[in-house]
């Protein structure tokens, strides 16, 4: 991978920035979070990468998340480590439109990503920059999707990788990292414990923490998706943006590249408005959105078969509460009989088996529309963060055995 221009860097990154305190950090060197506990946020020359790249540049570039280079931290492209992640399909939904009243209703699927899952885009860039930084060894907890992820790019980068996660994540993500060769670890709790543990080979066994929002660059990885969003609409953004919310990155990082397009005048100044959903069986954003709360509390007996978004306390809490606000949003919890519902129609309707975190945002429009905070003209965009087909138990498949050489029954 090469720059396109040789008088042109690669990266305008310039230093990190923490999110609540705004105290600033080298780049160029590995760093965690901030002396106050918050995440660091990549910062970028943006001036200059409006008057040296013509935005109708990228449109000639290799359709992967990488066209974005000025705008991410790797600052040499022989860092670079991919899979061929993005750039994914943003597809028309006409007939759950026609059901939701709706007008216009798309989703942007990342089930078509490596892996299966939109963790491939954070895993991508978080290795790239640790290899870059001179980091061999990553250890995270993780809910099984991300552990996955960051796995098989740590493989790829021939970096060695420890992962922790909760017994109940879903199997399949388990024999992704062994596959990867990763040293896995199940924890009979939830994604806090696993953090506990991780921590623990962090401080004593020389690994590098690269949990969610405990590094700088995963959320680089996961902007690319408001970036895509946009130069697919043409560098314009919906009415509505409507994304599944645990650990909240994805929903961070498409604020990010809100913010980040239009100080280059990439974008007008519309705000899309961002709709954080949650399960009703872990919903800390959306209780604290409803308290009108800056932060959430963590929490209790979080359960829900949406298990990727089960993030009892999310570290950059402020930060999607921040995104909603600023927006106009909403933040709202669906139950996992909605979830389970809604995956069931959408797939029905139109051939689209999603993820139970994805089919949750289409639990939520149907909730939005009956609220009347999403209107018949509104255009809305649903993020769909995973494949659905690698959460099998949440179809239950009865086909009728009928003998061989028989007809099938009329019906």
């Amino acid at each position: 991978m090469t720059s396109d221009r040789l008088d042109r860097r690669f990266s305008y990154l310039t230093h990190l920035e923490c999110g609540r305190c705004h105290r600033t950090y080298d780049a160029h060197v590995p760093q965690g979070v901030c002396a106050c506990g918050s995440p660091l946020l990549a910062r970028y020359d943006l001036g200059a990468v409006a008057a040296e790249l013509d935005r109708a540049e990228i449109g000639g570039r290799v359709p992967s998340l990488w066209r974005y280079h000025e705008l991410l931290p790797v600052q040499r492209p022989e860092m670079v480590v991919t899979l061929g992640e993005g750039m994914t399909p943003l597809l028309p939904l006409p007939r759950l439109a026609a059901e939701y009243g709706l007008a216009e209703l798309a989703m942007k699927d990342e089930g078509l990503l490596p892996t299966g899952t939109f963790k491939a885009r954070g895993a991508a860039v978080g290795v790239s920059r640790a290899r870059e930084l001179g980091i061999e060894r990553i250890a995270m907890p993780t809910n099984g999707n991300a552990g996955a992820a960051w796995s098989v790019y740590a493989a790829r980068a021939g970096m060695e990788a420890l992962i922790v996660m909760p017994v109940d994540a879903p199997a399949i993500t388990r024999t992704e990292c062994v596959i990867a060769g990763a040293r896995l670890y199940l924890v009979d709790g939830l994604i806090g414990d696993a953090g506990a543990i991780a921590a623990t080979a962090v401080a004593t066994q020389g690994y590098a923490d690269t949990s969610t929002l405990k590094e700088p660059y995963r959320l680089e990885g996961k902007k690319t998706m408001g970036l895509e969003l946009f130069e697919q609409l043409g560098w314009r953004v919906p009415d509505v943006i409507v994304y599944p919310t645990g650990g909240g990155v994805g929903l961070i990082g498409i604020h990010k590249a809100l913010l980040e397009g239009q100080e280059m005048g990439w974008l007008d100044g519309k705000m899309p408005r961002l709709v954080a959903v949650q399960a009703s069986g872990c919903a800390p954003i959306v209780r604290a959105w409803e308290d009108g709360a800056d932060q959430a509390e963590p929490w209790p007996g979080a359960s829900t078969i949406a298990f990727g978004i089960t993030v009892p306390k999310p570290l950059g809490d402020f930060l999607i509460l921040d995104a909603v606000r600023r927006t106009g949003g909403c933040a709202l919890a669906v139950d996992d009989e909605q979830i389970l519902a809604a995956q069931a129609r959408l797939a029905a309707r139109e051939g689209a088996f999603v993820c139970p975190e994805g089919a949750a945002c289409f639990a939520a429009i149907e909730q939005l529309r009956k609220d009347d905070r999403i209107s018949a003209d509104d255009e809305v965009v649903v993020f769909n963060t995973g494949a659905g087909i690698k959460y099998p138990q949440t179809v239950q498949v009865h086909p009728e055995v009928i003998p061989a050489g028989s007809a099938v029954p009329d019906r």
